[in-house]
């Protein structure tokens, strides 16, 4: 079999287009490359999904802890205590058993069990109070002076928000937020260990690397690939987040923008 009919045969496997049983021997190259590729497929889909909702829900938080309403602050601040506070790898576990426990009131539920819906539920509400707490910062760090200027030159309420506020939280948050992301996006790996069920051996490409490493007897092979297919992904977010980034300073002088660098970062 040559390589483009390898593609052609499990490039979408994970989605449930093409060949549905896996090669169980004499595995190629080529083979790993596209099945745990297809598997990128999850976690793309699982990272994409949760930052995008989670980036609305953070906003929120953040207010809502910079609030004068003490229900309204202690909501936020237990949100983040308790997401932030707890091991990811817990958390899934915990929302696992709480979606079984509430399948067996009720079908509605049934969705919620699968890794599809029920995972991407706990990684948007996690990233949501991660991002949270780092707009909130950048909320506290904007200038009194842009404020003020605001306020002299008419504006309240929604507009000052909308026009001053919040694109200076989010020009000062971007840095810390493109960090969020990129873990974010590393951290959909752990579905795979967790209850949630991959649908059919339709898995994420941690699931697809697994099985080579356990097929082969070599880990060695499959999980460069995997580590070399999120080192791309964390080039093409540091390239997407830098655009925007140049977005939200471009009212800036060119020697006072802010520029993305990539930074080890071995602690979260």
């Amino acid at each position: 079999m040559s390589c483009w009919q390898t593609i052609q045969d499990y490039g979408l496997r994970s989605l449930g287009i093409g060949e549905r049983l896996l090669p169980r021997e004499n595995f190629t190259l080529c083979e790993q490359v596209t099945l745990i590729g297809s598997g990128m497929i999850w976690n793309i889909y699982f990272g994409t999904l949760a930052l995008l909702a989670g980036f609305f829900l953070a906003t929120a938080v953040a207010l809502g802890k910079g609030a004068r309403n003490r229900m309204i602050r202690k909501s936020s601040e237990w949100f983040i205590f308790l997401f932030r506070g707890s091991p990811l790898f817990i958390q899934f576990f915990f929302a696992y058993f709480a979606f079984l426990s509430l399948k067996r009131l009720s079908p509605v539920f049934d969705p919620f069990t699968s890794a599809w819906l029920g995972a991407l539920i706990v990684l948007f509400l996690n990233t949501a109070a991660y991002s949270g707490e780092i707009f909130y910062g950048a909320l506290r760090s904007i200038p009194k002076g842009d404020v003020e200027a605001a306020d002299a030159y008419g504006f309240s309420g929604w507009p000052r928000f909308r026009r001053i506020i919040w694109p200076t939280m989010l020009r000062l948050a971007w840095p810390a937020y493109t960090n969020e992301a990129i873990f974010l996006f590393h951290a959909t790996t752990l579905v795979f260990f967790t209850g949630f069920p991959a649908w059919q051996q339709r898995g994420d490409a941690l699931y697809y690397a697994n099985y080579f490493a356990d097929k082969t007897f070599n880990p060695f092979v499959p999980y460069p690939i995997l580590a070399g297919y999120f080192i791309l992904l964390t080039l093409v977010l540091l390239a997407l987040f830098g655009l925007i980034n140049r977005r939200l300073n471009r009212h800036l002088p060119r020697a006072a923008r802010r520029g993305l660098k990539f930074r080890m970062n071995l602690i979260r």
